[in-house]
């Protein structure tokens, strides 16, 4: 083989090479792993606490996976929107990264949710008490850098009050007492003032009632004991066990504004089991009537209605003089009526009547009432 054929083979076989290995293309430059910016966080207020959560970006700015996460920074400002988190209040490190979504699955990565508290200092209450605290977060690479601030949310400045100390419940055959002490006089002010909020809940439930929302009592020193702050919830069942909690709740209110309320801090939880060892009341105005002339005698009984919602009925007792009651019925009788029919001429008979609820507490006989069989 000549010298220029061997030249032409290692020029052909340098080009298969290089078109095997795929052309080189515009060099891409390493991704800065900005993630993208949060647009969902959320913020609740509780007291002096601001609860704020997020989900965590699984994607950067330039569609890649967040692989080597930094710090979460909590920007806090007075002023709306949030300029920028040159100074943030707290940094939250970099938790789990978030799954990323299979090609081969239609359904979404599982998210991972990210959250923090941030305790109000009493002094940033005072400086503007109606006014609001914006909150925005800040998702940082490990240099340090970030692709912006997320979504802002506010919350109230309002100051909030301790809850009342000393709050009980205790049963009563109407429903459940709650009493607490009197709160210390809260500073007068035109925009903003204050109420008691009660909630009840079903333990094993997940949710609450809220069974009073009233303004806060008159506890003047000159107010006697007897008309310390109380609240009877009549909205019970019976048989079943609860728990109460009480909360002071600011309200601020402004011109042409809707009012703006916060939450204090709860009370510990009052228990209570609602067990119904309560009989209805003793029946009333009980009256006999003798009947009978051409026909069987018998005694007709009327008296009162009760009016207790858990009535199951009455028990209707007889005796004669010197005789113990005996009871005449063997189930409750439904109606506040009863006809005796079996009596005896020249005998003279003494009546009472009972109440019963569905749990077979019984009030005490009522007073009685006698006719005489000629």
């Amino acid at each position: 083989m000549k010298r220029s054929d061997w030249n032409i083979l290692i020029c052909v076989l340098s080009c298969a090479a290089y078109v095997s290995c795929g052309a080189p293309g515009v060099p891409i430059p390493p991704s800065l792993e900005l993630a993208k910016p949060v647009n969902d966080l959320r913020a609740a207020r509780k007291g002096d606490k601001v609860y704020l959560a997020w989900t965590v970006p699984s994607r950067t700015v330039d569609r890649q996976s967040v692989h080597h996460p930094g710090a979460t920074r909590i920007c806090r400002s007075l002023t709306v929107p949030v300029a920028d988190c040159k100074n943030p209040v707290a940094e939250v490190p970099p938790g789990p990264l978030p799954a990323v979504g299979s090609n081969r699955s239609n359904s979404p990565a599982p998210k991972v949710e990210a959250s923090y508290t941030d305790v109000l200092p009493e002094s940033l209450q005072e400086q503007d008490p109606t006014g609001t605290i914006s909150y925005a977060v800040s998702v940082q690479n490990q240099s340090g850098r970030s692709a912006g601030l997320s979504n802002q949310v506010q919350v109230p400045s309002a100051p909030t009050l301790p809850p009342p100390g000393h709050f009980r419940s205790q049963l009563k055959y109407d429903g459940v007492l709650l009493s607490w002490d009197c709160p210390p006089a809260p500073p007068a002010s035109a925009q903003i003032t204050y109420k008691l909020r009660i909630y009840r809940r079903e333990q094993g439930k997940q949710t609450d009632t809220r069974v009073s929302d009233a303004g806060l009592p008159d506890c003047s020193s000159t107010q006697p004991v007897s008309t310390l702050p109380e609240f009877l919830d009549q909205t019970v069942e019976w048989e079943k066990h609860y728990d109460y909690r009480a909360t002071l709740v600011t309200v601020v209110s402004g011109p042409g504004k809707p009012e703006v309320e916060v939450e204090g801090d709860d009370t510990p939880a009052a228990q209570v089991f609602a067990h119904d060892v309560f009989p209805p009341a003793v029946p009333s105005g009980l009256q006999a009537v003798f009947s009978g002339v051409g026909q069987s005698p018998f005694v007709d009984l009327v008296w009162s209605p009760n009016t207790e919602a858990d009535l199951a009925g009455y028990n209707i007792f007889r005796h004669e003089a010197g005789g113990e009651p005996a009871r005449l019925n063997s189930e409750p009788v439904k109606a506040p009526a009863f006809r005796d029919p079996n009596v005896q001429p020249g005998r003279k008979y003494f009546y009472s009547v009972s109440a019963v609820d569905e749990r077979n507490n019984q009030s005490p006989r009522s007073e009685e009432a006698s006719e005489q069989v000629p």
